[in-house]
């Protein structure tokens, strides 16, 4: 179980990592879009998110 979520882990960075490696600048405009979002345009975009993530790990598990 715990190397299933240190390997879970090590993804999101991999994930998380593409787009500023690829393309830095639109990464720093959708940054730069999320600072100015409100704080709950942002706990919504956060939310959708786990939800998305969850419904990928129930389908794939």
């Amino acid at each position: 179980m715990n190397s299933t979520l240190l390997l879970a882990f090590g993804l999101v960075l991999v994930i998380e990592g593409v787009l500023p490696l690829v393309a830095p600048k639109a990464w720093k405009q959708t940054f730069q879009r999320m600072v100015e979002m409100k704080d709950g345009q942002l706990r919504f975009v956060g939310l959708a998110s786990m939800l998305v993530g969850l419904l990928i790990v129930l389908f794939v598990h």
